[in-house]
């Protein structure tokens, strides 16, 4: 049941944005080690299904990296976040393909970059994915028992199989 403040459906704004993902594997990633082993999962997934892999990163000027050159009290342009944003997450992406000692050429991977709140963003990439991955930060003990907020959105309201990869507990 939805509430009458919200839409039905809550990625309708934002599905236009993912029109670059055609089936394959989805990663939604923001740079936690949540992420990250959920991207590890996502290329062998990939790799294993011989399909493309699509790494996702939503963001929101809140959680965007400041842009490289861009002076204190000058504020960034769109276009200067998002390029920092898919300067991190190309940087990320290279670290975890070395990880798990897989080439970038070995997987047809795919970065996307959109401006949104990351649920509503994975809940409409799941509409054209044939798999949806996302990490989810581990807390420990019976709170660690339970979804964050935005794996529990996507869980809820995904239109494909999803899988949540914990981050690797410490040894």
């Amino acid at each position: 049941m939805t509430r009458p403040d919200t839409p039905a459906d809550p990625a309708a704004d934002v599905v236009q944005d993912v029109r670059g993902v055609e089936g394959g594997v989805v990663v939604g990633t923001d740079v936690s080690a949540g992420a990250r082993a959920a991207l590890a999962f996502g290329i062998e997934e990939a790799r294993r299904r011989g399909c493309a892999l699509h790494i996702l990163r939503a963001w929101t000027i809140g959680n965007a990296p400041r842009p490289p050159g861009v002076s204190f009290g000058s504020v960034p342009s769109m276009v200067e976040f998002e390029a920092a944003v898919r300067a991190e997450l190309d940087a990320e992406v290279t670290e975890v393909f070395s990880a798990v000692g897989v080439s970038r050429d070995a997987v047809d991977a795919r970065l996307l970059v959109v401006h949104g709140p990351a649920a509503r963003v994975l809940v409409a990439a799941s509409r054209l994915a044939e798999l949806l991955v996302i990490g989810a930060r581990g807390r420990g003990g019976f709170v660690g028992l339970l979804l964050g907020g935005i794996s529990e959105q996507v869980v809820r309201f995904s239109r494909c199989p999803i899988t949540v990869v914990h981050e690797p507990r410490p040894d």
